[in-house]
């Protein structure tokens, strides 16, 4: 049995997104900034996907900058503000933001820029209060995640945003684990720039977006022919957004019935695997990504029991999960995620992390509960995990 439960990493791409990719590749292959017909229909495959986009989140087609995936949307993001200003000044993300964002500020403070972490509660949530407090005069923009991949916890957006604006400061966020799960409408969340992407919603990897509120100004990553109202120069990868917008339409028509049922799944996963000593729940159990569950080993050995050896080891029953920290050259490391909700690092090593999806059946968490209490028996038999 084949059980993929790692749906925040991708999803697979959807049948219907896949004949609109073959459909572009086989009869609108043009270029779409091409003013002949070959290249006219090549635009207006780009132009319907931007369409379709923005009304996944009710944006009008022209807030939507295409892109080749989430991570250069939260660039475009960060770098297109702080680009325009000739000295350092002030930015604030939270302590548990993707590496997309993460990274690019440490940037940001070798170029002389304050940057503010906001700090988390163990359930890895920001408390607005604080956003409030480490707001400066020369804060120009706020970052804050919407749905974090790793524990699930989603923030109070609505909150964060409003403060931030009410400052004067520009609000971003990373709602690429968001959207296309939960409804998103950018005309009633205070956020001037909102990033997704294309594959965590079933649409092809490659491609992704960032909605830029009207009126906000950015200087573009890229120089080139001036592409996407010359926010991202070259030529559009026009199959994978054909495909991009196809996901995103229906998956606005579908989140009504697939997210109650996502939640379902999720919370039988909670609930089966209660009674598993050692196996805890990490994140923000009730303002939760609807797809997501997530753990860690409090009596791991981080030598021996960790999420890395969790992972191999479903992997060999046929079951695809993914460990929440990262791994260098072979070497676990601990979570900063989990670090930062107040994990030492033995647990921090330990986290583990199942996303449901479309594919995913009520039988198929049955199984891979049962797996996994097999494979805690297995590997702690002296511990105090789970004996069977």
């Amino acid at each position: 049995m084949q059980i993929y439960l790692d749906y925040s990493a991708t999803t697979p791409t959807r049948p219907e997104a896949i004949a609109a990719m073959q459909a572009t590749l086989t009869e609108q292959w043009g270029n779409p900034s091409s003013l002949h017909a070959w290249g006219q229909r090549a635009a207006i495959a780009v132009e319907r996907a931007r369409v379709q986009v923005g009304r996944l989140i009710n944006a009008p087609p022209e807030a939507i900058t295409f892109t080749a995936g989430g991570t250069e949307a939260d660039n475009l993001a960060i770098m297109g503000v702080v680009r325009q200003y000739a000295t350092p000044q002030h930015v604030i993300i939270s302590s548990v933001e993707h590496s997309a964002i993460a990274e690019p500020v440490r940037w940001l403070e070798d170029w002389g820029w304050q940057v503010m972490r906001l700090p988390v509660d163990q359930q890895g949530q920001v408390n607005p209060l604080d956003l409030r407090a480490a707001l400066q005069a020369n804060t120009v923009l706020v970052s804050i995640i919407y749905g974090q991949s790793e524990v699930g916890t989603v923030q109070p957006i609505q909150a964060l945003g409003t403060i931030a604006r009410a400052h004067g400061a520009l609000f971003h966020t990373d709602a690429v684990q968001v959207v296309g799960r939960l409804p998103v409408d950018v005309q009633q969340l205070p956020v001037d720039l909102l990033s997704l992407s294309s594959h965590k919603l079933y649409g092809p990897q490659g491609a992704g977006a960032l909605y830029v509120r009207p009126g906000v100004t950015l200087l573009p990553l890229l120089g080139g022919g001036g592409q996407e109202a010359k926010l991202r120069s070259g030529t559009q990868a026009v199959p994978a957004l054909a495909g991009f917008g196809v996901a995103a339409e229906l998956a606005a028509q579908e989140m009504a019935i697939e997210t109650p049922r996502l939640i379902q799944l999720r919370d039988a996963l909670f609930d089966q695997l209660a009674d598993v000593p050692g196996l805890l729940p990490t994140g923000d159990r009730w303002n939760r990504l609807p797809h997501h569950a997530s753990f860690y080993l409090q009596t791991a050995d981080g030598d021996v029991l960790n999420g890395k050896t969790l992972v191999r080891q479903m992997n060999l029953a046929g079951i695809g999960i993914s460990a929440g920290s990262a791994c260098h050259s072979g070497k676990l490391s601990p979570s900063p995620i989990l670090q930062a909700m107040g994990y030492g690092d033995r647990a921090a090593k330990s986290g583990i992390r199942f996303t449901v999806g479309k594919q995913t059946t009520p039988a198929d968490i049955d199984w891979t509960v049962m797996v996994l209490k097999q494979v805690l028996a297995r590997l702690s038999p002296k511990s105090s995990l789970l004996k069977v």
